[in-house]
């Protein structure tokens, strides 16, 4: 259906850029014109008696003779892998206040908030920062990736590492969650998952 609709698009744009160009005419026969072929669309006949001139045709390379049209080329919507979408999620709460033992949605304590965002992005993590720590796999801290979970204090606090030397974190009673330097507190670990 997809190729059939972009086929169409097609012919409609190369016969309103003609027409607009004021370059087709209509012969008096019923004649077919040549196909037009677009590379990676495909080969499109004309309407019975509309002939396209030189300056037009030129535009589109013809095909090798006998050669099939190459296939079009897929769809493909950007792709986001888990990890963003949990960084994703997490920046969406900054400002969230820090409780103790809460896992969201509307507080959050730090091991809370590494749940909540991944639960958000698809991927369900383990609740606590020292099971955070020890599930997933390690990671070189000169390797950190946004989205990486990162430990703190022998793996009593955790945060999801953002990029650029940052981690957003719900820090403690009294302060809201937010980013700050992954060098802000002495690191134990990284896990990726």
């Amino acid at each position: 259906m997809a190729s059939q609709i972009s086929k169409r698009t097609v012919r409609r744009a190369v016969v309103a850029g003609a027409l607009a160009l004021g370059a087709v005419t209509v012969s008096a026969g019923p004649a077919l014109a040549e196909p037009i072929t677009v590379p990676g669309v495909g080969s499109f006949e004309l309407p019975a008696g509309v002939t396209l001139p030189p300056e037009v045709t030129n535009l589109v390379p013809p095909a090798p003779q006998g050669a099939a049209p190459a296939p079009a080329a897929p769809f493909s919507a950007p792709v986001t892998s888990v990890a963003q979408r949990a960084v994703d999620a997490a920046h969406t709460k900054l400002g969230a206040p820090y409780v103790y033992g809460a896992a969201g949605p509307d507080a959050f304590d730090c091991s809370g908030l590494v749940q909540w965002a991944y639960k958000q992005a698809g991927l369900n993590l383990p609740r606590t920062s020292y099971d955070q720590a020890a599930a997933g796999r390690a990671v070189d801290v000169s390797a950190l990736q946004p989205g990486d979970v990162v430990s703190f204090y022998g793996g009593s606090h955790s945060g999801i590492y953002i990029g650029n030397g940052n981690v957003i974190h719900a820090s403690t009673s009294g302060q809201p969650v937010k980013v700050a330097p992954v060098s802000s507190m002495p690191m134990d670990g990284a896990r990726r998952y």
